[in-house]
C-alpha cells in the first residue's frame, strides 16, 4: 500500500508533466486523477485545490531564486551569470510551464516575487548604476538566460550554458 507521501510525490509528478504537455489553463484536476487511476476526492486529500497543487510545483522556485540573491551577493559577473544559469537550468520544467502560461504568474500572485527578483538580478550585476545602458544590458543578460534555457532545455547543458553565459557576458558589456 502507498504512504500518503508517495500518492502526493506521483500527485506532483504527474501533475506537473501535464502542465507541460497540456498547459497549466487546460489540465484540471479531473485529468491529473485519470492519468493517475484516482478518484479527484483523492486529490484532495492530497491539496486542497488546484492552486494549492500549482503553488506546491511552483513556489520552491521562487525561494531557490531569493536565497540565490543573498548567497552571490559578493560573486562576480560571469561566476553570477552562470549560477543564475544553474539555477534555471535545474528548475527548467517549472520555468518552461510559467512562461508558457504566465496567467500563472497573476492566478498565484507571484508577480512581484518575479519582478523583485529579476531586478535584484539585475542590481548585483550592475552594482549600484542606474544608466538606463547598464540596466538594459542587465536585462538582456538575465532574460537571455532565462530564454535560452527555455528554448534549449532538450539540449546537452555544457554546451548550451558555455553559450548563453558567454553571449550574456557580452551583453552586459555592450
Amino acid at each position: 500500500m502507498a504512504r500518503p507521501t508517495d500518492t502526493r510525490d506521483r500527485i506532483l509528478a504527474t501533475a506537473r508533466e501535464l502542465f507541460l504537455e497540456q498547459g497549466v489553463r487546460d489540465t484540471s484536476l479531473q485529468h491529473i486523477a485519470d492519468r493517475l487511476g484516482i478518484t479527484k476526492p483523492a486529490l484532495y486529500y492530497h491539496f486542497s485545490s488546484r492552486g494549492d497543487l500549482l503553488r506546491t510545483i511552483v513556489t520552491p522556485l521562487f525561494e531557490e531564486q531569493e536565497g540565490f540573491l543573498a548567497a552571490h551577493a559578493e560573486t562576480s559577473r560571469e561566476e553570477l551569470l552562470g549560477a543564475y544559469f544553474d539555477l534555471v537550468w535545474q528548475r527548467r520544467d517549472t520555468l518552461v510551464m510559467i512562461l508558457s502560461d504566465l496567467s500563472v504568474l497573476h492566478e498565484l500572485d507571484l508577480i512581484d516575487r518575479m519582478l523583485a527578483f529579476r531586478e535584484g538580478l539585475t542590481t548585483l550585476l550592475i552594482g549600484g548604476g542606474r544608466e538606463l545602458g547598464a540596466r538594459v544590458r542587465a536585462t538582456v543578460a538575465v532574460g537571455g538566460l532565462s530564454d535560452t534555457v527555455v528554448q534549449f532545455a532538450r539540449e546537452p547543458y555544457e554546451q548550451v550554458r558555455q553559450a548563453a553565459v558567454a553571449a550574456a557576458v557580452m551583453a552586459l558589456r555592450g
